[in-house]
């Protein structure tokens, strides 16, 4: 009896901590975070698929001070944001580094912006199943960067964070329904 009392009271203490988290492809992101003394609200998850076997990479959740679903509207936004990628699959250094350059090329970064994607591409590890990179734009701080839950560097300005947005949030994302994702749908 006492064991049957002690399975349902785990049951019970563990339900709201399962109420607050959303799930996709198995992995597990919190409704809400609280970062550089903001709290931020999960305003959507959605998958990044790689080659036209659509390989799953990372599931990535996106973070904001008020939802939105009008992605030129958050990547352009002053307000605090956070993207976290939790990575399925191992990526090598060498192919974060081309993707970010390409996304920058994709969007069309402005050249005054180059020394600091280089900056940013300086950041990048390889990195393994189960890792989690970060992306957060805290305001009058800059675009602050973590790997593996350690930051590894901070890129300022406002405009390298629009630019860097726009690559999950512009008119040419990773693929459409990661960008749908992040936006909520």
């Amino acid at each position: 009896m006492r064991s049957r009392a002690a399975a349902l009271l785990t049951v019970l203490l563990l339900a709201p901590t399962a109420a607050s988290a959303k799930v996709k492809e198995g992995v597990s992101l919190p409704d809400e975070v609280e970062y550089a003394g903001k709290k931020l609200t999960l305003n959507g998850l959605g998958v990044r698929e790689a080659t036209v076997f659509n390989v799953k990479v990372y599931v990535a959740g996106l973070y904001l001070e008020k939802k939105s679903s009008d992605g030129a509207s958050i990547a352009g936004s002053a307000d605090a944001k956070r993207l976290v990628m939790h990575f399925v699959r191992d990526v090598d250094q060498d192919d974060l580094v081309e993707a970010y350059s390409d996304g920058f090329e994709k969007v069309g970064a402005s050249p005054a912006l180059k020394p600091r994607i280089e900056q940013l591409l300086k950041l990048m590890t390889a990195v393994k199943v189960g890792d989690e990179l970060a992306l957060s734009f805290v305001p009058d701080k800059g675009t602050v960067v973590e790997v593996r839950g350690k930051e590894r560097g901070v890129i300022p300005g406002a405009d390298f964070a629009k630019a860097l947005f726009s690559i999950w949030l512009g008119a040419e994302p990773p693929n459409k329904s990661l960008k749908a994702g992040l936006l909520g749908g």
